[in-house]
């Protein structure tokens, strides 16, 4: 029987000494008794996939909005392919694995629905503002409670990878670096494979100068990319490309946004003014109407004030709850119909 203590050990016998190991875990927030079997960031990883908030990633919009067929991304399979980019790179840098795919699967909990349309009007209408980001913390921190333990407790580090997976701000860990740019490295790569097969871009749009570096198939640009990543952070205090490639990614990122991201083909004008209007209107309605919402978020209104608790409601609805719900709330029976 293989118990906690040996595999602390073995990670202090086979992983690099850059690694984080759970056992020098900066810990909890609040003191729990350790698992028998697990370790440390083994418990994060497991909290995060039996969370409600993992699962509700199934039904969530990555870029495009209401896609017609199966193979889009959603926010649950970009969530897996960076776990899977961020697992490779952490593995032959010989990081902790455990840790580094924790952070990969809870850095998106917080997402709103329809993508970042959604966060923008959430953003503009929420006093303080809304960041993906601190809102999945938030979700591992106190939305995510049960009867017995306030938010999922994850330990420090897997705290701030979170955090940290998008912006300014570099976590601290070499785990938690490996996950920010497997995230730019995925979303990028796999963003170009539905914009192709949607017919909103060819191959032939994308910069020659992207295609010559990267390599002119998806598995050749993911491939590239990490082993570039590899190669450039073995042994380094920091996790980092090549100049070439993080100047050419920034180009193919710029091009994205141009061409993709911002395209009228991708994001029609009246599909964002109903965005506009789903999210501000249940935000609005919700506030108004706190006795509405369901008594886990009616006792975050006690605590944190009722525009923090409409938020965080709004925030964790998948694209389909929150359609169902402001027909529900807004549309006379005879007038309901597929609004997106």
């Amino acid at each position: 029987m293989l118990l906690r203590e040996e595999l602390e050990k073995r990670e202090f016998e086979i992983l690099s000494e850059k690694a984080v190991k759970s056992a020098e875990s900066r810990g909890r927030r609040f003191p729990e008794e350790k698992c028998e079997m697990r370790t440390e960031f083994q418990r994060d990883r497991d909290r995060i996939i039996h969370s409600k908030a993992f699962r509700r990633l199934m039904h969530k919009t990555q870029v495009f909005l209401a896609p017609e067929g199966d193979h889009f991304r959603t926010r649950l399979t970009h969530t897996i392919e960076v776990s899977q980019i961020a697992r490779t790179i952490a593995r032959s840098l010989n990081l902790n694995e455990d840790l580094t795919e924790a952070i990969a699967l809870g850095h998106d909990l917080g997402h709103t629905p329809f993508g970042h349309n959604g966060e923008s009007v959430l953003n503009s209408i929420h006093p303080g503002g809304f960041e993906h980001n601190l809102q999945s913390l938030r979700v591992v921190d106190v939305i995510e409670s049960t009867a017995s333990r306030k938010g999922m407790n994850l330990t420090e580090e897997v705290r701030d990878g979170i955090v940290g997976h998008t912006g300014g701000y570099m976590p601290f860990t070499l785990e938690g670096q490996v996950v920010k740019i497997s995230d730019r490295i995925a979303y990028i790569n796999h963003d170009i494979d539905d914009a192709v097969r949607s017919g909103v871009i060819s191959i032939q749009d994308i910069p020659e100068s992207s295609l010559e570096i990267f390599g002119r198939s998806h598995r050749e640009r993911i491939n590239n990319l990490v082993i570039d990543v590899i190669r450039n952070s073995d042994g380094k205090d920091q996790i980092c490309q090549s100049q070439a490639f993080r100047d050419e990614l920034i180009q193919l990122r710029a091009f994205m946004f141009a061409n993709v991201y911002k395209s009228s083909r991708v994001k029609k004008e009246e599909d964002l003014a109903k965005v506009e209007v789903v999210i501000s209107s249940l935000y609005k309605y919700f506030i108004s109407h706190p006795e509405k919402l369901p008594e886990d978020m009616r006792k975050l209104a006690e605590e944190d004030g009722i525009a923090e608790a409409a938020k965080d409601y709004v925030a964790g609805m998948t694209d389909r709850f929150a359609l169902s719900i402001y027909q529900e709330l807004f549309m006379p029976k005879r007038w309901k119909q597929k609004i997106l």
